[in-house]
């Protein structure tokens, strides 16, 4: 189980003690996307989905998402947040929208579960405002794209 930290040294899980970790400043980016049909992207940019604002609604969602990681994700530290920005793109040549999370914090862990969980939550919000009119919509590409801060340093995607 080396290198693998919320394991302990019989592989039981356990939630990683980082008192004696320096507090730095961490920051953290995902992306993702949801494709769906040009209807359907029509449909929320134009602004007729019977749910309301799908992409205002879905902004909410994320930043929601990313406050209550900790309490979705078992071994994940609950931390002060500093900032949550979402935001959802539309991209024509997608079809569908863009997300991307961006998630900073003065502490003694990272921030990559929380940026992570914004995209998810906002694709999913997504998902549920425009199902009835298209269940066949896929949720991609969620994945880090950046993080800085800690004794790692900083991480960039290819």
């Amino acid at each position: 189980m080396s290198g693998l930290t919320h394991f302990d040294a019989e592989g039981h899980a356990h939630m990683v003690d980082v008192s004696d970790k320096e507090v730095t400043s961490r920051t953290a980016i995902a992306r993702g996307a949801v494709v769906m049909t040009p209807e359907t992207l029509a449909l929320i940019t134009e602004g007729r989905a019977k749910k309301g604002d799908v992409l205002g609604v879905a902004r909410l969602a994320g930043i929601m998402g990313a406050k209550k990681c900790s309490e979705l994700i078992p071994l994940c530290h609950p931390l002060p947040l500093t900032k949550v920005s979402v935001d959802l793109t539309p991209d024509p040549d997608l079809p569908g929208l863009r997300i991307e999370a961006t998630v900073r914090t003065t502490g003694q862990t990272g921030v990559e579960m929380e940026a992570l969980t914004a995209v998810s939550t906002a694709a999913l919000t997504v998902y549920d405002m425009v199902k009835a009119v298209e269940k066949g919509m896929v949720l991609t590409d969620i994945r880090l794209v950046m993080k800085e801060g800690g004794k790692s340093g900083r991480f960039t995607a290819e």
